[in-house]
C-alpha cells in the first residue's frame, strides 16, 4: 500500500523553528520528486517546497531563505526544516509524491500520492 505519513508539526512561537518529516512506503521513493504543500483555514492549498529525485530544490517565494527541503533516500523520508516561522505560516502541511515524468513542481495536480497532513501553528 502506497502511503505518506507526516510528523513533526506543533505549536511554536513566532521566530521559532520546526522540522517536519514525511515517511514514504509502498513506492520507489528514490525515483520520485517530493513536495510540501500547505493549506490554511479558508484558503486554497499552496505550494511550499519541492525536491526532485536527483536533488534540485524549489521554493515558494514566501518561504525562500527560511525553509529548507531535503531527502534521505535510505530512510524513504523527506524533510522540511522551517526557521524564522511567522504567524502566516500557520496551516496544515502535507507532503506529496510527484507523478512519474512530471516536472511542474508547484502544481498540486502533478502529484498522485498525498499524506494526511500535520498541523503547524505559529503564535505571535
Amino acid at each position: 500500500q502506497v502511503q505518506l505519513a507526516e510528523s513533526g508539526g506543533g505549536l511554536v512561537q513566532a521566530g521559532g523553528s520546526l522540522r517536519l518529516s514525511c515517511a514514504a512506503s509502498g513506492l520507489i521513493f528514490s525515483t520520485r520528486g517530493m513536495a510540501w504543500f500547505r493549506q490554511a483555514p479558508g484558503k486554497e492549498r499552496q505550494f511550499v517546497a519541492a525536491i526532485s529525485a536527483s536533488g534540485p530544490t524549489y521554493y515558494a517565494e514566501s518561504v525562500k531563505g527560511r525553509f529548507t527541503v531535503s531527502r534521505d533516500n535510505a530512510k524513504n523520508t523527506v524533510y522540511l526544516q522551517m526557521n524564522s516561522l511567522k504567524p502566516e505560516d500557520t496551516a496544515i502541511y502535507s507532503c506529496a509524491a510527484l507523478r512519474r515524468g512530471r516536472t511542474l513542481y508547484a502544481l498540486a495536480t502533478e502529484y498522485d500520492v498525498w499524506g494526511q497532513g500535520t498541523q503547524v501553528t505559529v503564535s505571535s
